[in-house]
């Protein structure tokens, strides 16, 4: 008998052209355009069967949020705890910056020390629900390290590429797990094509980010935590650190789904994605008025998980920027260290530069 989740999913479709998939398919991306695909659920049927104030009784995971997830029988749920990580109000620092209310999402509790975990425990408990025996994936920072994790957890092998000048530990964190991994002479970008160009002869699911439906389903469930942490309200403002961008789409995403259920008003913060100087696609992109991003020549910079020279969901992105009357912004390297600095010295937490 299977446990089931209550799951409301109930099909994939592609952003781009909207083309309708049967859930039970295993794809990465739309078949017709080649750009990413969103699970969605009945979320007429979901807004009857979850009450959201019986919520606070649930397990305190992102899978209290599981009839709204794409895994449907429970024993497929690969978690180690992750998600519901506290909101810090930032007192110290607000007051230097002259903000009242300033709050900071710490994802650095989550099971493998970032929000990368999120996104790898939807897609591997997804892939696991499949079948999929093997997942690969080209990685510059915490991505690796949460893919290797998971993978251990469900029994799958893991095959993770990274640039030759990836921080030493990010490798360490891999290989602890038990994943194989391969260095690589150039960006991301390379990393993903050694992967694509080698899956289908080697049999890898592959879970780059937004090249299959699922990890931006983990990402978005920090908006439904927001929500929920807040009351049903939002915050005015939201700033993203932006690489691939799957977390500031997947927050867009679960504002709608809330919307459309009814949990939360049609008011929405404004979207403020960051990135650094060295490597500004989506920043360029915005300012310029475009609906995509060139890919960003030469891109360097001592945040590594920023360093995401061409992002498949560069659309999506520039479009929750744009919808919620928001902005993209550059920062230096040297910002990015004080910004760290500064966490650090107000409110005592060591941060990534990727934060600063």
């Amino acid at each position: 008998m299977v446990n089931t989740t209550h799951s409301t999913f109930s099909h994939l479709e592609c952003t781009s052209c909207n083309k309708i998939f049967p859930k039970e398919q295993l794809l990465n991306l739309c078949t017709d355009c080649n750009l990413p695909l969103f699970a969605r659920y009945d979320l007429d049927k979901a807004k009857y069967e979850i009450d959201k104030n019986q919520l606070v009784q649930r397990e305190s995971t992102m899978w209290r949020y599981k009839e709204l997830m794409p895994v449907e029988n429970e024993e497929n749920i690969v978690t180690l705890g992750e998600g519901w990580t506290p909101l810090v109000h930032a007192q110290r620092l607000g007051k230097l910056l002259g903000f009242s209310n300033l709050l900071l999402k710490d994802e650095s509790l989550n099971p493998t020390g970032s929000f990368k975990a999120r996104g790898m425990s939807a897609a591997i408990s997804q892939a696991k629900e499949k079948g999929v025996q093997k997942i690969a994936i080209p990685t510059a920072g915490n991505a690796g390290g949460a893919t290797a994790a998971y993978a251990a957890k469900a029994g799958q092998e893991a095959y993770i590429f990274m640039p030759s000048d990836t921080p030493v530990a990010f490798q360490v964190e891999c290989e602890q797990h038990g994943a194989i991994v391969e260095k690589i002479d150039g960006l991301i970008s390379d990393c993903g094509k050694i992967v694509a160009e080698r899956k289908v002869s080697e049999g890898w699911f592959d879970i780059s980010t937004l090249k299959e439906p699922y990890r931006v389903e983990g990402k978005k469930t920090m908006g439904y935590e927001l929500a929920e942490q807040l009351n049903w309200n939002l915050p005015d403002v939201i700033i993203y650190p932006t690489g691939g961008g799957t977390g500031i789409i997947g927050m867009w995403k679960a504002f709608k789904e809330m919307e459309d259920m009814g949990w939360i008003g049609s008011k929405r913060p404004r979207m403020i994605s960051v990135q650094a100087e060295g490597c500004a696609p989506i920043v360029r992109a915005f300012n310029e008025g475009l609906h995509n991003a060139s890919t960003f020549e030469n891109a360097e910079t001592v945040a590594s998980g920023l360093r995401v020279p061409s992002a498949i969901g560069d659309f999506l992105i520039l479009q929750s920027i744009r919808e919620s009357n928001g902005c993209a912004v550059a920062v230096s390297d040297e910002a990015l260290l004080e910004g760290v600095q500064l966490l650090g010295k107000t409110e005592g937490i060591f941060a990534a530069p990727e934060a600063g």
